[in-house]
């Protein structure tokens, strides 16, 4: 019954200008005695502040194609090389890539070069501090353009600058955990950069992780799904789920309200369903079940 208000809510992501995807492992289906499959749970974050889930037993990026083969806009992701080699099949996408995961490469490199790792992780602080004063003045649009490209973009300039001149040390050995922190954000320069121009991209995708953190925390609690079915069916009520929660609503009352009113509701007007319009239309007066009584 949810799943039609759930393959909505992809497409609502879907429409967006600036796209957030990710993926996380879950365990679904029975391999041998005693041992699961293993899959990952996708997730698509929108501009509108809404996640859907999907799942798969394949970490390609053949997974998604089907889904982004008419989205033009921004991806943002994490470092992960399937979403380069994808991006480049498709011009009208523009990918863009997280600073926060840039980030904790360096931090695993302190303790073999503390002086150095100071100065890159005070960089990228000083980048987050941009942001911070951002949100705090409430800049939007172009406000938000201008403001990175004069407080920003200097940071940006000095850290690839710096980080290019660290390559070029002689005592720095292929395996120091340095090395490997400076070749993955000199690779990923053009995309870490593309937040600069862009006001509507984050500089990194921790608003996404923090809404799969969901996943996570079920392999601790339920572990993995029995059959793939249970996984697509975590996929449909996390997706319900945690766009309730980003939209401010108990999703209690939601789920309570929406398998009653489904039955009968026009599908047409299918998107009246997703939790933030459902919210306008329906919240104030929800239906009520009548174990409340």
């Amino acid at each position: 019954m949810l799943e039609p208000v759930a393959k909505e809510l992809l497409n609502s992501c879907l429409e967006s200008k600036t796209l957030a995807l990710d993926e996380t492992p879950g365990k679904a289906g029975v391999k041998s005695k005693g041992k699961m499959n293993k899959g990952y749970f996708w997730s698509f974050y929108g501009e509108r502040d809404e996640v859907a889930f999907i799942y798969s037993i394949s970490r390609s990026c053949d997974v998604v194609e089907p889904y982004l083969k008419k989205f033009e806009g921004v991806l943002l992701t994490d470092g992960y090389p399937g979403y380069e080699s994808f991006c480049k099949k498709y011009r009208k996408i523009t990918h863009a890539e997280c600073w926060t995961h840039s980030r904790r490469y360096f931090v695993k490199s302190e303790k073999a070069e503390p002086e150095a790792t100071k100065e890159a992780l005070a960089l990228i602080g000083g980048l987050y501090k941009v942001e911070d004063d951002i949100r705090k003045q409430e800049l939007e649009g172009d406000k938000k353009r201008d403001y990175r490209q004069q407080k920003a973009k200097p940071l940006v300039d000095q850290f690839f600058t710096w980080n290019r001149e660290q390559l070029h040390r002689l005592d720095l050995v292929p395996s120091n955990p340095l090395s490997k922190a400076l070749g993955y954000a000199h690779k990923r320069e053009k995309e870490l950069r593309v937040y600069l121009d862009d006001p509507s991209v984050d500089i990194d995708t921790n608003h996404l992780e923090r809404a799969l953190r969901c996943i996570p925390m079920g392999r601790k609690n339920w572990m993995f799904c029995w059959t793939l079915e249970g996984a697509d069916n975590v996929a449909v009520f996390q997706t319900l789920i945690v766009s309730c929660r980003l939209a401010g609503i108990d999703p209690y009352k939601y789920l309570v309200d929406v398998l009653q009113r489904i039955s009968l509701h026009p599908a047409r007007e299918i998107r009246d369903l997703l939790p933030r319009i459902w919210k306008e239309k329906f919240g104030a007066n929800p239906l009520k079940s009548d174990l409340d009584k």
